[in-house]
């Protein structure tokens, strides 16, 4: 699995430990994964997903799952995602 929000698409950047001694060692920046379940409206069923805690509170922001996927970027959602995305544009022309 890979360290990679499934929704925001934040991932592990890199950087460097600088010492008092202005020594610089690599060292790496791990985006902070929450392993969460999201309810769908559209869909009437509970999602499991591993997301950054910075696109939790930008999920309930926009009020849900839903609205959240339908303003979101392609190019920023996983594989996984996006076919939720389909699944939630199908589900509610369905229901308009």
């Amino acid at each position: 699995m890979s360290r990679r929000c499934e929704l925001s698409g934040k991932a592990v950047m890199s950087g460097n430990n600088v010492s008092h001694a202005n020594r610089k060692t690599r060292r790496k920046f791990l985006p902070n994964l929450c392993q969460v379940t999201l309810i769908s409206d559209a869909l009437g069923r509970q999602v499991s997903l591993r997301i950054s805690a910075h696109a939790l509170r930008s999920v309930e922001h926009n009020g849900g799952l839903d609205p959240f996927l339908l303003k979101a970027a392609d190019a920023q959602l996983s594989s996984r995602a996006l076919k939720l995305k389909r699944a939630v544009e199908k589900a509610q022309t369905a229901a308009a």
